[in-house]
């Protein structure tokens, strides 16, 4: 396997006027770290997916006056956590790769596709409330009577959105700030 690989990387090297050992030590001595934390975009995403979740934990014992634990992982509520992870990777890969470049973009794309929370989720739950207070009101005897309730809090209003998208954007630059200074970028 070795002597394929030389021999590769020699007919490589001999066909392009550059040096591609040098080029390729580069890349994967770079992307090559098997630790998470020098992986700004994913410590900055997860970092905002752990503060929306918080937020809402401690907003629903500051109104509910118990903790709920579901809080921590559950979906739907203020603001928004996928709105927040999202927005905070392709906010961290723009600081780090640059907002012209093709990375950039594709997190944009995938960060776009949080009109999935305000949309289809947000309806799924609006129709399960409904579906519910339906089957409360079906006689005892009915086979559905016994039904267990749909989880009706699965998407988001658009302001929900719009907090979690902001609480991501603030994460990034903050995380930026504090762990991106020897990046040189």
């Amino acid at each position: 396997m070795g002597d394929t690989t030389d021999s590769t990387l020699r007919l490589i090297q001999n066909s392009v006027p550059m040096n591609i050992s040098t080029t390729t030590t580069t890349i994967v001595s770079s992307y090559a770290s098997s630790s998470i934390l020098p992986n700004f975009p994913l410590l900055s995403s997860l970092i905002a997916f752990a503060l929306a979740q918080s937020i809402k934990f401690f907003a629903s014992w500051y109104r509910e006056k118990h903790w709920d634990l579901k809080q921590l992982v559950g979906s739907g509520g203020m603001p928004s956590s996928h709105s927040a992870t999202v927005t905070a990777l392709a906010t961290a890969v723009g600081l780090l790769e640059g907002f012209g470049g093709s990375l950039f973009a594709a997190a944009l794309v995938f960060a776009c596709v949080i009109y999935d929370a305000t949309g289809v989720r947000l309806h799924a739950g609006r129709q399960a409330e409904v579906l519910n207070q339906i089957v409360c009101e079906l006689p005892a005897e009915h086979p559905l009577a016994d039904s267990i309730p749909l989880r009706e809090l699965l998407g988001h209003t658009p302001p929900q959105v719009v907090a979690g998208g902001f609480l991501g954007m603030v994460t990034a630059m903050i995380v930026w700030l504090i762990t991106c200074s020897g990046y040189g970028a």
